[in-house]
């Protein structure tokens, strides 16, 4: 037999005495190892934080929006506060009315409720509320299916109190609580202006948004007075006001999600062409803002993400910093691996190691903070903020993957070194 070396086979290695080396190394330099890290952990707990405020912000619109019912159409007078530009427009059109609501049951088709509204403030109220007077709202019985209200007490009033103008009334959950504090309403009678209305029901807690939503306008859900609308129009409204319109709103409730688009489109073109395009009304579709709203949604996380990535783009460039000082520190280190036979690949591994050792550490760092941050806005600011799995993946995959690209550099470097001349470095 010859004296030639048998071929060896792949050369074998394991990530736990590299591992273990990059701890020893990290260790060895805790403070500078620390410092690095920070630039992560901001990074990691910016973009959770922000993208927690925005998810709670946006799910608390949409729940807002599924609220007025996907499957309506609402349909909002523009009533204006200015005498001299109202009647103006009143020379074009008298305002919402009976009428509308009756040209659209004839007009529209696979309508599945309709009831006209009538809102506004009373003058006196007894007995008198704490905090913001409640708003009445004149609706019909069906309101309560358009508007998906549950009831936490007693009932909605029937078609018979409707017609006959009843004094019964349906209390808001927060109107409840001014009038009555935690006793129970049912039964019990307020006066609204002149007319004292029976209780007998409460409304169960509805979200409420604090600014117009798709040109509805501001108005707590639970601080209402729900009355049958000829009694709101027969007992409690001032017939002083003049050029009110008839009816201030309508809620139209389709049979299917399919009619909603179309049916829009058609009362918009029916009311237009009845108020001689004064634009006294706006149209609102639940629908039409849920899709744009859930647009809106993902245009906001990607830019959330893109200003985030800013605090971990530094970060990792402080790690390229370190890491390049760690290769000049540590020459003579790598003269001797590759003197006593390691290769250009186990060198590169070995940094890339304690690369991600730090970045996987400043991620699970900067994740707790998040959170914590999160929950600190939620609490001091009263913010809604929902952390997600995506913004804690979204936020752990980038720090991971700018640490490997900024420690790719100063890993490929520390490889190319020559053997002797690390050997001969001071």
């Amino acid at each position: 037999m010859s004296g030639v070396p048998a071929r060896q086979g792949p050369r074998k290695f394991s990530f736990g005495p590299e591992l273990a080396q990059g701890f020893d190394n990290l260790r060895a330099h805790k403070l500078r190892s620390a410092l690095t890290m920070l630039g992560m952990i901001f990074g990691v707990a910016a973009v959770i934080a922000m993208l927690s405020i925005g998810a709670g912000a946006q799910q608390q619109m949409i729940a807002f929006i599924q609220q007025l019912g996907v499957r309506n159409i609402i349909v909002e007078a523009r009533e204006s506060s200015d005498d001299t530009a109202l009647s103006k427009t009143r020379k074009l059109s008298s305002g919402l009315s009976f009428r509308d609501v009756r040209m659209i049951q004839a007009s529209l088709q696979g309508i599945k409720g309709v009831t006209a509204r009538k809102r506004f403030t009373p003058a006196k109220l007894l007995p008198k509320p704490y905090g913001d007077l409640p708003v009445v709202y004149g609706v019909a019985p069906v309101y309560q299916n358009i508007a998906s209200l549950a009831l936490a007490s007693g009932r909605f009033f029937s078609d018979e109190e409707a017609d006959s103008a009843a004094s019964v009334a349906v209390l808001g959950q927060a109107a409840a609580a001014g009038f009555f504090g935690s006793e129970d309403p049912v039964g019990r009678f307020v006066k609204v202006n002149d007319t004292w209305y029976r209780i007998v029901g409460v409304v169960r807690p509805q979200l409420a948004m604090q600014g117009d939503t798709g040109g509805l306008p501001a108005q707590d859900q639970n601080n209402l007075i729900y009355v049958p609308l000829k009694s709101a129009i027969m007992r409690i409204e001032d017939s002083r006001y003049y050029y009110k319109d008839e009816i201030d709103g309508v809620y139209i409730s389709m049979a299917t999600d399919e009619q909603v688009a179309p049916a829009g489109v058609l009362v918009r073109g029916l009311l237009d062409a009845t108020h001689n395009g004064a634009g006294d009304f706006s149209i609102i579709v639940p629908a039409e803002l849920l899709a744009q709203q859930e647009r809106t949604k993902r245009l906001f996380e990607f830019v959330m993400v893109a200003i985030a990535s800013i605090s971990l783009l530094v970060g990792g460039i402080g790690i390229m910093n370190i890491m390049l000082a760690s290769v000049m520190e540590r020459t003579r280190e790598i003269g001797v691996r590759r003197a006593v036979g390691a290769r250009k690949i186990d060198v590169v591994r070995q940094f890339l190691i304690e690369t991600t050792l730090i970045t996987v550490s400043g991620g699970a760092a900067g994740t707790v903070v998040g959170v914590g941050l999160s929950r600190m806005v939620a609490y001091f600011a009263g913010w809604s903020t929902i952390v997600t799995v995506a913004s804690v993946v979204i936020a752990t995959a980038v720090s991971v993957t700018v640490g490997i690209v900024f420690g790719l550099y100063p890993a490929v470097r520390a490889a190319k070194l020559n053997p002797v001349s690390a050997l001969h470095y001071e």
